[in-house]
């Protein structure tokens, strides 16, 4: 049985909308962690309405921090543990996205996954394997999550932004190149990366108007 996910949203500037971009947050933060960067993409983006889910699971001792699974490295869950969530968070987000195309009457193709850190590797993990694909994927600052399976698995191919600080201390920036290569090898023809220099674990100036570009080209805006 799926969780039902709480968003947080920001409405279309214009009040007309015709695209969504859903942002998904990293380990121990939430949707308001990414939902303010509705107020500057807004300007460039008028017609778009933002949602921003907080993951289904509360971590113990992070008040307001939630996860979409749990990873052994940092709270010394199983593997076992972590691939039960995984699969349980990856139905909760596909309830999440079916239900936010109906209520909101939209297509896929007018849907922008934007993630961050974990929320990178959800939307790397549940797009390739939905239906119908989504106009694009922005993947901040996290990884592909067993790229091994990909190519057996995948269904739809949609365009994909990979950027990554290249002083990242929480998760590696040689991710970028090894997902670029996993998806290429499962058969993508839309694979973009930006390295942003000097920056850690974060979305840096440069990475944002990457990002957008990528959108508005990808939501045809």
């Amino acid at each position: 049985m799926t969780r039902v996910l709480t968003a947080g949203r920001v409405e279309p500037t214009s009040g007309d909308k015709r695209s969504i971009v859903v942002f998904l947050h990293g380990y121990g933060a939430n949707g308001a962690d990414l939902l303010g960067l509705a107020d500057p993409l807004g300007e460039h983006l008028p017609d778009t309405l933002f949602v921003a889910p907080d993951a289904p699971e509360t971590i113990p001792g992070m008040p307001g921090g939630y996860q979409w699974f749990p990873i052994p490295w940092l709270d010394g869950s199983s593997e076992e543990e972590a691939e039960r969530g995984m699969a349980a968070a990856t139905d909760d987000l596909n309830a999440f996205l079916d239900s936010l195309m109906v209520d909101e009457d939209v297509l896929p193709e007018q849907v922008v996954l934007f993630g961050f850190s974990q929320g990178t590797m959800m939307a790397l993990h549940v797009a390739p394997r939905r239906e119908d694909p989504v106009a694009g994927i922005v993947a901040f600052s996290g990884r592909l999550l067993s790229p091994e399976l990909l190519a057996d698995e995948v269904v739809v191919r949609p365009p994909v932004l990979l950027v990554h600080g290249d002083a990242d201390d929480v998760v590696p920036v040689q991710s970028l190149p090894a997902a670029a290569e996993a998806l290429q090898e499962a058969g993508w023809q839309d694979v973009y990366a930006h390295i942003m220099k000097g920056t850690g674990h974060g979305i840096a100036p440069d990475g944002m108007s990457v990002a957008l570009a990528f959108m508005r080209d990808k939501l045809s805006l």
